[in-house]
This record gives structure tokens, C-alpha cells and sequence, in this order.
């Protein structure tokens, strides 16, 4: 994934480190603001009762002090009046109310009664106070901005060599996906994690991937040679019979069992990595068309070549002609006529007009042994196998789709 991909894995993991950050700082700052307040309103408080007990004794000695009023019960806030009640139940003789009037203005009244029965009140000022407390959220809030500046990048960096490793591991799993079983992840460094595990395990899966189909692949390679020389004496012997209808249906599942076996032997060469292109320039429409003819297809098959696009073009004649063969086949067998083979410059296009390719192979790609599908016939799958390795060798593409008004269409670019 890019490096500023919301998506990637730094990116969360430097989200959760800021939405840890956050949830740390905000939990410190309740506990913060909670103690300043509770110490707040206490000294407050105090404030208020010391100015009361000052201003009641200049009362009581005819004195009245600014910032000191006597009101009656009627004139008194309730809520002032509930906590003078509140504390004379419990022994005491003066009350409290913070009063807030937002936003400014912030009031911590005091109260006690007098021997006529009014009650004296005291005031104090606390918009300092709550100033200073919004200050406080103010320079915690930029302070956790200011460290998320910082950490964010910081936890990204951080987490750069894990994501590196997962990266390499993602791209050595295509590669060996891809084909290449030799590629392994590997374990650099000293790290002893999770990945480091997760890499050994993808090797170790790997390396017994490799050895199974090793194994599979030289079964069949083995399979294949010991099955040749009887098949070739039975492809005489049958050839010594005489010409009856036996003989004949003999000879074509000789034949076929034979072509099995060819297919079989070339498939565990092209496994092996063994096949090597022998190139030469090849005029391809004229190629193609040669090869259509000798394979004596019938007029249902047909090869068109548009003026002036025979070019020459360097590659193995006798892979092409392997392909082509194999792809014509296939149509013939497996679609319905017309096969319609169009030559374009370095690209070979064979169609027919049956039910198309299932979507398994589309999915896929060919699979020895499995056609895919029975509305496409009988087979053994190994036509298209055979030619999907041999474009491989010839370093070509070989795609296969179906046509949106049907028939499968097989395409070939050298």
C-alpha cells in the first residue's frame, strides 16, 4: 500500500496510538479540572465564610461594609436559603451557594442569620477563578494537539520495519502463487514476533509445496515414460490388423490413449522448466494459415489474415504451431463451428461459436484434467494446458473469454 494510504496498516496503527493519546489526556484532564474546581469552591468558600464572620461582627457593631447586604427571607435566592437551613440542622450557622451565571459571572454568596431575624450576606468574585480554569482546558487542549503533532509521525516510523516485513511477505506470497516456489520470505534480523512466525510458516508451507508438486509432477513424468514404450507397440500392432470396423475404433483409441500420453510427457517438461524457445522469424499469417491447412480441419474452420497485417515476427514456429493446433481442437471439440482464426499483426484470435468458456477456467485459467464444464463435451483438459505452458515459454499471453453474443474466443499476443 502507498505510504499515505488512509487504509495502511502505519496509518491505523498511528490512529489508535493518537486515539489512546487522547483518551489519556482527557482522563487527566477531567482528574485536573476536577481537583483545581473541588479547590476552587473550597478556598472560595473559606473566602466567603472569613468575609461573612468579618462583615458580622462589624454588624453587630452597627457597622456595614460595601459588598455586604441584610435582606429579608423573601429578598434571599432559595438556594442560598436551602443550605442555611441544611446547616443549621447539622449544627452549623452559615450557608453556601456558588451562584453561575453564565458566561461570566460567577458569585460564591454566604449567609447567616442575625438576632432580628434578617439574614446577612457576604459575596465574593469568582470569574478569576473560572477564567483561570478555562485557561487551564485551553493549554491542555493545544498541548494534546501539539503532542499528537509529534506522535502521530513518530508511531508511523515506528511501525515502518513491521510493515516493511509484511510487505515483502505479501510479495514473496504472489511470487510464489505466480509460480515461483523457490521464493522464500526468509527471517533477517533478530526479531522473534508474530511475523517472524508467520514468515517461517509461509516457507515452511512453501518449501512443502514445492516438494509435493515436485513429487506429483516427476509421478507423472515417471507415469508417462513407462507407459510410452507399450503404447508404442501397441500403435503397431494395431497398425498390423486388418481394416475392419474393430480395427478402425482400435486404432483412433490408440491413437487417443497415445496423444494422452504425449500431452502428459510434455506438460512434466513444461513443469520442469526445461522448454526453451528457439526463435525465428516467422511470417505469422502465412504460418498460421499453413498449419490450419495441415491439420485439415475442414471448410468450418477458417484463417483470415487482413491486408497488409502478415508482419514477421520472432518466435518458436513450432510452439506456435503447438498452441494453434491445441487452441483449434479445443474449438472444434468443445464449441461448435464456425472456428474462426483471425491473424493481427502479433496476435492470433481463435473464436467458435459454442456455449463459450465456463466461468471456472475464466476464474482460473486452464486445469489439466478438468474441463469445466459438460455442456463443452468430454476431455481431459490438457489441450489448453498444454498451450497455456507453452505460451509461457515463449514469453506470450494467452487470455480466454466468451463473447458477449456467444463462443469462446481464445487470444494469443506473441
Amino acid at each position: 500500500m502507498g505510504l499515505f494510504n488512509p487504509r495502511a496498516l502505519r496509518w491505523k496503527i498511528a490512529a489508535l496510538t493518537a486515539l489512546a493519546c487522547c483518551a489519556v489526556a482527557v482522563v487527566i484532564a477531567l482528574l485536573v479540572r476536577d481537583s483545581n474546581r473541588d479547590r476552587m469552591l473550597r478556598v472560595g468558600r473559606e473566602r466567603a465564610a472569613t468575609q461573612l464572620e468579618m462583615v458580622t461582627q462589624q454588624y453587630e457593631r452597627g457597622k456595614r461594609l460595601p459588598g455586604v447586604d441584610v435582606r429579608t427571607s423573601d429578598e434571599t435566592p432559595a438556594p442560598l436559603l436551602r443550605d442555611l437551613a441544611e446547616q443549621r440542622r447539622q449544627g452549623g450557622d452559615i450557608g453556601l451557594w456558588y451562584e453561575v451565571d453564565k458566561p461570566d459571572v460567577h458569585w460564591m454568596w454566604a449567609a447567616t442569620g442575625v438576632d432580628d431575624g434578617r439574614i446577612l450576606i457576604a459575596r465574593v468574585d469568582m470569574s478569576f477563578e473560572e477564567r483561570s480554569l478555562q485557561l487551564q482546558d485551553r493549554t491542555i487542549v493545544t498541548s494534546v494537539l501539539a503532542a499528537l503533532v509529534v506522535v502521530v509521525p513518530l508511531a508511523a516510523l515506528a511501525t515502518e520495519p513491521v510493515i516493511r516485513r509484511l510487505g515483502h511477505g505479501a510479495r514473496t506470497a504472489r511470487a510464489i502463487a505466480d509460480g515461483d516456489l523457490d521464493a522464500r520470505i526468509g527471517s533477517p534480523g533478530r526479531a522473534r514476533d508474530e511475523v517472524t512466525e508467520m514468515s517461517a510458516a509461509v516457507d515452511e508451507m512453501a518449501a512443502a509445496l514445492q516438494r509435493r508438486l515436485e513429487y506429483e509432477r516427476r509421478f507423472t513424468a515417471d507415469v508417462a515414460h513407462e507407459l510410452r514404450t507399450p503404447l508404442m507397440g501397441l500403435v503397431t500392432t494395431a497398425g498390423l490388423l486388418p481394416d475392419d470396423e474393430v480395427a478402425l475404433l482400435l486404432r483412433d483409441r490408440v491413437r487417443a490413449l497415445n496423444a494422452l500420453v504425449e500431452d502428459l510427457l510434455e506438460i512434466s517438461r513444461l513443469d520442469a522448466g526445461i522448454e526453451r524457445a528457439d526463435v525465428d522469424a516467422v511470417p505469422l499469417g502465412e504460418f498460421v494459415t499453413d498449419v490450419v491447412r495441415r491439420l485439415e480441419a475442414g471448410p468450418g474452420v477458417t484463417v483470415t489474415v487482413p491486408a497488409g497485417d502478415d508482419v514477421r515476427v520472432e518466435t518458436d514456429p513450432r510452439r506456435v504451431e503447438r498452441i494453434v493446433v491445441n487452441l483449434v481442437v479445443n474449438a472444434r471439440q468443445h464449441g461448435a463451428e464456425p472456428v474462426r482464426i483471425t491473424v493481427t499483426g502479433n496476435r492470433i484470435t481463435v473464436r467458435d461459436h459454442g456455449p463459450g468458456f465456463p466461468a471456472a477456467l475464466l476464474d482460473e485459467g486452464p486445469q489439466r484434467f478438468r474441463t469445466g464444464a459438460s455442456d463443452r463435451g468430454r476431455g481431459h483438459g490438457l489441450g489448453l494446458t498444454v498451450a497455456q505452458g507453452q505460451a509461457g515459454v515463449l514469453g506470450a499471453r494467452l487470455a480466454f473469454a466468451n463473447a458477449p453474443d456467444g463462443g469462446a474466443v481464445a487470444t494469443l499476443d506473441l
